[in-house]
């Protein structure tokens, strides 16, 4: 049976970036920073993806755990407006506040999901990028190697915009993958982290002045260290039925653990918005990220250090070939989703200052590639 779809053509960009997470964001103000008209597409109603919509809300470190900074430019901008209105727990040798314990002495930081989504909104629109939420990129549209554009899904029906280049910075790869550049699908542990406020003096109910204090509550593997439950599959997280058991038995173990608690002494914050996947798919690019401390690359975008206790003073290069695949010469990738095979590489890769690395290089290159249409 064939679909007549009647798609409206809504408006032409020089850059449209597909992801509203710290890496799209990061790619949107990088490329408008840059001078060319710049549109960020967002699915949810919240920018910041798995750091505010998933929860995950640990800025990974800038540094190389020996005291010296190795991630700079929007990736710290960002660590430091992740703080700016609400709690932190950095050192402050890195300029916390020193009101909270540090986990560490790592330039790095717990923020607030909830208020760094507000201050993300503000961010990019100060940047001067156009900003459309609730909004599915459902496929590019390729001609001779080209992406004209990305045809959109929202209340308001079928829309296709148009563009001299697009950045994938969806976590899925959906851009790239869509467009026939070769993907590779991932594998994800078992992780739903909610948050839940617990109520220290249940007595203070009666006259509701309550002490509450935050904290994560976890059925899976996540960023406290809890292990993946025995008996449950890994997920490539790849299709909605993958999704919908990986999200529904993180719910319900989440409400077998409250079933055992004291209903007056906790409430739970906030639930996930996204599934807390780590690793979907990534793109194999006209160069691999490697993961190899101390290896250079001709091609090198920057350098990012290694969040993990084992990657203390590693120091890693990134191509531009990681964020790209020639065969589709206007779409670039960045975040989670580049050329990092598994391992070492794609774990340093998936972070948030390295999302926010790989999306400000991914801006500047689409912004040069437009000024200088040395793709057409």
């Amino acid at each position: 049976m064939k679909y007549e779809i009647d798609v409206k053509h809504a408006d032409d960009y020089d850059c449209i970036v597909v992801g509203g997470g710290i890496a799209g964001v990061s790619a949107a103000v990088s490329a408008a920073r840059s001078g060319v008209k710049t549109l960020l597409i967002e699915k949810s109603i919240n920018l910041g993806g798995l750091a505010t919509n998933g929860l995950i809300s640990w800025y990974e470190p800038l540094c190389d755990g020996k005291g010296n900074q190795v991630i700079y430019g929007i990736a710290e901008e960002l660590i430091k407006l992740s703080i700016k209105y609400c709690f932190d727990n950095m050192p402050k040798k890195w300029g916390g506040s020193g009101i909270n314990s540090a986990k560490n002495e790592r330039y790095a930081t717990f923020f607030s999901p909830t208020v760094f989504s507000l201050a993300l909104d503000e961010f990019v629109k100060n940047n001067g990028v156009m900003l459309r939420f609730d909004t599915y990129s459902t496929y590019p549209v390729i001609e001779n190697g080209i992406c004209s554009g990305v045809i959109c899904e929202s209340v308001g029906g079928a829309e296709f915009f148009g563009a001299k280049t697009v950045i994938d910075a969806t976590g899925d790869a959906s851009v790239c993958h869509r467009a026939g550049i070769p993907t590779v699908d991932g594998s994800n542990y078992m992780s739903y982290v909610a948050q839940m406020y617990e109520i220290n003096d249940a007595d203070k109910l009666k006259t509701g002045d309550t002490c509450c204090f935050r904290k994560w509550v976890s059925t899976g593997s996540d960023l406290l260290g809890n292990g993946h439950p025995e008996g449950v599959r890994m997920f490539s997280g790849t299709s909605a039925e993958d999704t919908t058991e990986f999200v529904g038995l993180g719910k319900q173990r989440l409400l077998d653990k409250i079933k055992k608690s004291k209903r007056n002494e906790f409430d739970i914050m906030t639930l996930p918005h996204m599934p807390q996947y780590r690793k979907i798919r990534r793109i194999v690019g006209d160069c691999d990220f490697e993961g190899i401390s101390g290896k250079a690359y001709p091609d090198s975008i920057g350098k990012c250090g290694d969040f993990r206790p084992n990657g203390i003073g590693k120091i890693y290069e990134i191509p531009l070939g990681a964020l790209k695949n020639s065969m589709v010469k206007n779409i670039f990738a960045c975040g989670r989703i580049i050329s990092s095979p598994d391992g070492d590489a794609w774990e340093v890769a998936r972070v948030i200052p390295v999302c926010a690395l790989t999306g400000e290089a991914a801006g500047k290159a689409a912004a040069k590639q437009i000024k200088e249409n040395f793709y057409e």
